[in-house]
């Protein structure tokens, strides 16, 4: 008898697929906002001063190590508000998701790396060959804005299976994982090990309240920002931060009774905050690149570091996502769900190729705020991810019209025999 062959990006279960419908509804909002403070950036910067002056004031405590501009604020900051929701999300997947099964993670883990991968090769090779090239810049095109890319998705996606969309949120989960992982081993610098052991304390702290199911915002506010600051002293990105208080929150009820438990109900509480405030405001800061006229257009387009971005993000993602995808397709002897084509994935993976909010951080971490070369990488990014997403929207146009006349035409044979049409694609 033969054994049936394993089935790549299947469907999930129904609470599972109730939980990508929410996400995706939450962050095609703030995917909107988030491109709107990208153009009033623009804007601002190639139309007054007040712009680069506001972002670049000073405040804070130096006595404490947080006499920051503003744009270092919101990137310091606001984002570590994101990457705690990117932490609560990720211990929410491996623990109560369908990603608990290691046979489902690994295809869009192993897809995440691919996709991280293929764009770092790709930049380092173009820097590499060019006396002007800036090799340290190879993380940039490595990261997937999820909001951006679960917009695109939402707006173009109504018929695509529930199997491809979840591909896509993990993988671009992953994508963040292993992007504030690079930015925490390979973007320290001046590591102080003392500040960075004391700020274990106050992370323990909150992790043992809300292991008790405390949500006391009184008590646990401040214990995250102080953490927050310790980090950031240490030399260590603070955004890290906000990732390991994620992973202290308890997924599952303590009663163990179905239902939402406290990781849950925070990110209820702290997503809106996150999608709304904390990306638009670090866009609006980090996206304004002053172009001065054609020439310093003409300009930013002959450096290296924005060849190799563009590159990166338009060629190196969808061949990455496509090329270990189809590894562990081939060497597991498994096949995709018959509900996808391997042209969906092509479509997933220059969504995946939508870099912007960690592919300017990383850019700014990597060449200094204010510099030639990161005003350079935000033009790299901007035009990456404008063309990522341009090629992305006319491939799964076309198979969300695929999908929707199977759709149609099944809906059709279900009202002939009398059979209610029950499954929603």
């Amino acid at each position: 008898m033969t054994t049936p062959r394993r089935r790549l990006l299947t469907r999930g279960s129904w609470l599972e697929t109730q939980r990508i419908g929410e996400l995706v509804r939450a962050e095609t909002f703030g995917g909107a906002l988030l491109m709107i403070a990208a153009i009033l950036a623009l804007v601002a910067a190639n139309t007054t001063d007040t712009y680069a002056q506001v972002r670049d004031t000073v405040i804070g405590p130096a006595s404490l190590h947080l006499d920051l501009s503003i744009g270092a604020w919101a990137a310091d900051g606001l984002l570590a508000i994101f990457f705690f929701v990117v932490g609560l999300e990720l211990k929410r997947e491996f623990v109560a998701g369908d990603l608990r099964d290691p046979s489902r993670a690994a295809v869009p883990i192993v897809a995440a790396i691919g996709g991280m991968a293929m764009p770092a090769l790709i930049y380092v090779a173009i820097n590499s060959i060019n006396d002007a090239g800036r090799p340290v810049g190879w993380a940039i095109p490595a990261a997937t804005d999820i909001a951006f890319a679960i917009a695109v998705l939402a707006v173009v996606g109504s018929f695509l299976p529930t199997g491809l969309r979840l591909f896509l949120l993990t993988l671009a989960i992953v994508d963040d994982l292993l992007a504030i992982t690079i930015i925490a081993i390979f973007y320290t610098s001046d590591l102080d090990a003392i500040w960075l052991l004391l700020a274990l304390l106050p992370i323990a702290a909150f992790g043992a309240l809300v292991q008790q199911r405390i949500r006391s915002p009184w008590l646990l506010i401040p214990l995250a920002v102080t953490a927050w600051a310790l980090v950031h002293a240490s030399g260590v990105h603070a955004t890290v931060a906000g990732v390991l208080l994620g992973f202290t929150v308890p997924v599952l009820r303590r009663d163990g009774q179905d239902g939402p438990g406290l990781a849950e109900h925070l990110e209820e509480i702290v997503r809106p905050l996150s999608s709304t405030v904390a990306v638009p405001v670090f866009a609006f800061f980090s996206a304004g690149v002053a172009i001065e006229g054609a020439s310093g257009f003409v300009e930013a387009l002959r450096d290296p570091v924005t060849l190799g971005i563009i590159a990166g993000l338009v060629i190196g993602k969808p061949l990455g996502v496509l090329l270990f995808t189809w590894l562990m397709a081939r060497f597991t002897k498994a096949e995709l769900d018959d509900d996808l084509e391997w042209i969906d994935l092509v479509g997933v993976g220059l969504l995946a190729g939508i870099g912007f909010t960690v592919a300017l951080l990383v850019g700014e971490l990597a060449f200094g705020v204010g510099s030639e070369s990161d005003e350079h990488v935000k033009v790299g990014v901007l035009l990456g991810s404008l063309t990522s997403a341009l090629l992305a929207v006319a491939v799964l146009r076309l198979r969300n019209r695929a999908y929707r006349l199977i759709h149609e035409r099944e809906t059709r044979d279900d009202d002939a025999d009398g059979i209610p049409d029950v499954y929603q694609g």
